[in-house]
């Protein structure tokens, strides 16, 4: 038998599920549609099969073409195109994941979620991920799956395993929260226009879905009907009113709505903190975020109740950012103007360290992320200034350095640092 035959086979099969309007029930109709679910589940499983075998092949690449290319020539959606690619590649690696495919439990997008949220747990985590990890991660987020989850949801679910990892792994900085790679490109189109497109880390983006948030939102037109203005349109408006805010250099502040960005951190387990928009981030990033005047953290119990909001002299006062100012008047590390600064908690306010001047300082936000990520420390010296301490990748031996403002003067760094 051919394969035009087996298609003919299968072809008739559906047509058989498709009782006429006239004999059909509802346990008709839905046992139909779980059958044609089962066969969609099993048409994508061994359409990513078949893509491994193109590319394993080289059907496309001995005509200088790439194996998405030959898909999209074929009729494939470039976005399906990719999540074949994406889940052949998994097929050996992700065994468990490829058998309930196998069995049609399991939809294409669902798979592909999976895929992306192993691979984004092993972006994670400084170390390679080895089969057993592996094989524990595929669990959970199968699990997920069979509890009914989104492709969206099991994305997140993988987020918060990666930032578990992160937490716990020497130099397990995640690729979310790493601000070092962040990229912003704009380029002019040939009708004049410009083009713009981001790729941010977790803590940007949140402000940025924030703003689009509270400046893009649906407003009635002038008779009372719903906005005529498509998303991208009402998004791109938002981004208008946050340039002319911007130009406006703050004048008139009061009458300029503020964004409004929310930290929500579960008071029994802080790990698992989470942003609004941009969902779960690290403990090291949580630190950093309570010390953002520009943030609000929410702290709830184990039913998401929420115990308290902010403290009480959570933010350095007005006053006490003067003092700031005076006493370090720049980036103590990279002599960032303090105008761009953070007033950092030194003992990080999230475990009860204080808002005062002994406790505070300057830090710009690359330099914050530094002190948060990659093993700076900063600590207040004898001479009542802040001094930095390197990691050992930047200093085996780990010696103190002064505050930006200071490193011109002549001192004896330890005895005074001691």
């Amino acid at each position: 038998m051919s394969i035009i035959d087996d298609i003919s086979d299968i072809c008739a099969a559906v047509h058989r599920l498709c009782v006429d309007d006239d004999d059909m029930t509802g346990p008709l109709a839905f046992d139909a549609m779980r059958a044609l679910l089962t066969l969609r589940n099993l048409i994508d499983h061994h359409a990513a099969v078949l893509t491994a075998a193109l590319d394993r092949l080289r059907v496309a690449k001995d005509h200088g073409r790439s194996t998405r290319e030959l898909l999209i020539v074929m009729g494939v959606a470039p976005a399906v195109a990719q999540r074949l690619i994406r889940i052949a590649g998994s097929l050996t690696t992700l065994p468990t994941l490829a058998a309930h495919a196998a069995d049609g439990v399991i939809s294409g997008e669902h798979a592909d979620a999976i895929v992306r949220g192993i691979e984004h747990i092993g972006k994670r985590s400084p170390e390679p991920i080895d089969d057993t990890q592996r094989l524990n991660h595929v669990t959970d987020l199968l699990a997920q799956h069979f509890s009914g989850a989104t492709p969206a949801e099991i994305i997140d679910r993988a987020r918060t395993l990666g930032n578990l990892i992160a937490d716990d792994t020497l130099g397990g900085v995640p690729a979310a929260e790493d601000r070092s790679i962040n990229t912003l490109t704009k380029s002019k189109t040939t009708d004049g226009r410009i083009h713009v497109e981001a790729d941010l880390d977790v803590e940007v983006g949140e402000k940025f879905q924030a703003a689009m948030e509270r400046h893009g939102a649906p407003r009635p037109e002038p008779d009372g009907s719903p906005d005529a203005r498509s998303t991208e349109r009402r998004l791109a408006d938002a981004l208008e009113t946050i340039l002319d805010i911007a130009a406006a250099g703050g004048n008139d502040a009061a009458m300029v709505p503020r964004t409004h960005v929310l930290l929500t951190i579960p008071a029994d387990n802080p790990r698992l903190s989470e942003l609004e928009h941009m969902g779960s981030v690290t403990r090291a990033t949580m630190n950093r975020l309570a010390c953002d005047p520009t943030i609000t953290p929410l702290l709830v119990d184990g039913e998401t109740v929420p115990l308290d909001v902010g403290r009480d002299k959570r933010l350095f006062t007005p006053a006490q950012r003067t003092a700031l100012y005076i006493r370090d008047r720049c980036c103590i590390k990279c002599g960032a103007p303090a105008e761009r600064c953070h007033a950092h908690h030194i003992d990080h306010w999230s475990q009860g360290g204080d808002t005062c001047l002994e406790n505070g300082c300057l830090l710009c936000p690359s330099c914050h992320a530094d002190v948060h990520h990659n093993g700076w420390e900063v600590f207040i010296g004898a001479d009542h200034h802040p001094w930095l301490t390197p990691p050992a990748t930047v200093d085996p031996h780990r010696r103190p350095v002064p505050s930006y403002n200071r490193r011109t003067l002549t001192l004896d760094a330890v005895a005074v640092a001691a």
